[in-house]
């Protein structure tokens, strides 16, 4: 009479601890939002497209009729970084503005972000293309400070703010849950890339809230088999 419900007693054990140990794999496995920082990135334009800068624009000296971007995101490294939305043309930027004696014209793209880009409390402005006139040994951070101040710098000379954008913080490190948290409240619209009119479409994914449909299916199970196991001893010792 004991043999049957040791059994089944070892059956229900198996099944509890099976279930235990894919509840902890599962949480144990299951993706982790990459961190990344909120910073400005630095491009240049060559040949149609735009490449990530090997300088940092406090050293870069452009010449006359280069096109810089600079990007306000989210991102992993400058691998992953996303370039600047929208117009990246010399002509279409400078072309109305002639370059004096000893000057250099540099063409200044200029992308806020997106919603899903912005600290906390802020909304992206739209973007900016600008025409900077400097002298010809002149650096991109002077093109910058020459159409687009206030800029801000930290202690390490990371550039942290273009046009007083953002008010706060520089190259912190954020979770890409923490990225769209933020984001969620920094306004109801994207703002539109350097030389749109329109707004972008970029929207961030809700995470779900509350146990998954398997957990508790899981938990069922369990029930089902706790009361059969019960119901079975009664029924022996009856």
């Amino acid at each position: 009479m004991t043999a049957p419900r040791t059994v089944l007693a070892g059956v229900v054990t198996a099944v509890l601890a099976g279930l235990f140990t894919a509840v902890l794999s599962a949480v144990g496995t299951a993706p982790a939002h990459a961190a990344g920082y909120r910073y400005w990135s630095f491009w240049e334009r060559d040949g149609g497209q735009w490449t990530y800068a090997t300088q940092g624009p406090g050293t870069l000296r452009p010449e006359d009729g280069d096109v810089l971007g600079f990007r306000f995101a989210v991102s992993e490294d400058s691998a992953e970084a996303d370039e600047p939305r929208g117009a990246g043309d010399f002509e279409e930027i400078c072309g109305g503005t002639e370059a004096g004696e000893g000057d250099k014209r540099i063409a200044l793209s200029i992308d806020f972000g997106t919603r899903a880009d912005a600290p906390e409390g802020e909304k992206p402005p739209p973007g900016r293309t600008e025409c900077a006139r400097v002298p010809e040994d002149g650096t991109a951070a002077e093109a910058l400070a020459a159409v687009l101040k206030p800029l801000r710098y930290n202690s390490d000379s990371l550039l942290c703010a273009i046009a007083g954008y953002p008010r706060t913080g520089c190259g912190e490190q954020v979770s890409d849950s923490a990225a769209r948290t933020a984001g969620a409240s920094g306004g109801s619209e994207d703002s539109a890339a350097p030389g749109d009119t329109g707004t972008s479409a970029d929207t961030a994914p809700e995470d779900g809230g509350g146990p998954s449909a398997g957990l508790i299916g899981g938990g069922a199970v369990v029930a089902v088999l706790a009361a059969a196991a019960v119901w079975q001893a009664r029924r022996r010792r009856s």
